[in-house]
């Protein structure tokens, strides 16, 4: 009798679901409430989100465009980052308040300076320190 289990060899597909348009615009009303928290301008959170300051303020007031792919992964990061960030932090305000304060890990940067460089990379950059520090991986 062999103590070996048969090891499952079939390849599978774990990438989750794409994000729909309904999502999306349910993560943008919580972006929008975070940014406010985070006490972003219409510019900074423009940047996050890769818009002109204009259309976001659009968008803030209700008016919500199509989001595309970029846009879908700049919210799931930044909702991640928020995740992250509540986790580690009980306190809610220190949570907010960490995204501005200088952090060895970035150089002595904030995690705003660097995730306003406006990259998608930058705010992913963000996530997976976030994500290592609260043993998330």
């Amino acid at each position: 009798m062999s103590l070996l289990q048969p090891i499952d060899t079939v390849a599978r597909d774990f990438r989750p679901a794409p994000i729909t348009d309904d999502e999306a615009a349910a993560m943008f009303r919580a972006v929008v409430n975070l940014f406010g928290r985070w006490g972003l301008t219409d510019e900074q959170a423009g940047v996050l989100l890769d818009l002109p300051a204009r259309t976001y303020r659009r968008w803030k007031a209700g008016e919500i465009g199509r989001i595309d792919r970029d846009g879908k992964a700049r919210l799931s990061n930044l909702m991640g980052i928020h995740k992250a960030l509540r986790i580690i932090f009980r306190e809610p305000q220190r949570a907010y308040d960490w995204v501005g304060k200088p952090n060895a890990a970035f150089g002595g940067r904030s995690a705003l300076e660097v995730m306003l460089e406006g990259e998608l990379t930058d705010l992913m950059r963000v996530r997976r320190y976030l994500d290592a520090e609260r043993g998330g991986w």
